[in-house]
């Protein structure tokens, strides 16, 4: 399974990243720090050109260049990615980023802990969900 994080704050990026070698997995993560670098992932584009398609984004709403709702929005509005289960994973609480999130068609909305063994609690129980009990669609 490849698994896409979007994600500017290299301490959760590296802690994500621990919790899926921690696992033992065979979930390959690849990891961009704005909204642009995202697009291009997706779409495979530039330097991201040999890169596979993710079966899973887990997406942080406030990033530099391009932010996650655009990024969420956009990801939903092509036919080509739509189908691409996208989790947003934020520090926001705010039941208008949650509201807007799910409007967006987010397929979940998972509020960040800021406990460090919470944090990775919450990165296994992802890859093991998605990876053990939900069929995801082919590419």
């Amino acid at each position: 399974m490849d698994i896409l994080l979007v994600e500017d704050n290299p301490g959760d990026a590296r802690l994500a990243s621990e919790a899926f070698k921690e696992g033992g997995s065979e979930t390959r993560l690849h990891v961009v720090q704005d909204g642009i670098e995202a697009m291009a992932f997706m779409r495979a584009e530039g330097h991201y050109a040999s890169m596979p398609r993710p079966d899973l984004v887990l997406l942080d709403l406030n990033l530099p260049r391009k932010d996650g709702r655009e990024v969420l929005a956009e990801i939903k509005r092509d036919d080509a990615l739509k189908r691409t289960p996208v989790i947003v994973l934020t520090t926001s609480q705010a039941e208008s980023d949650i509201q807007h999130g799910y409007e967006l068609h987010a397929n979940c909305y998972i509020v960040k802990p800021v406990d460090f063994d919470r944090f990775i609690e919450v990165v296994k129980g992802i890859e093991s969900f998605w990876r053990n009990m939900v069929r995801l669609p082919s590419h």
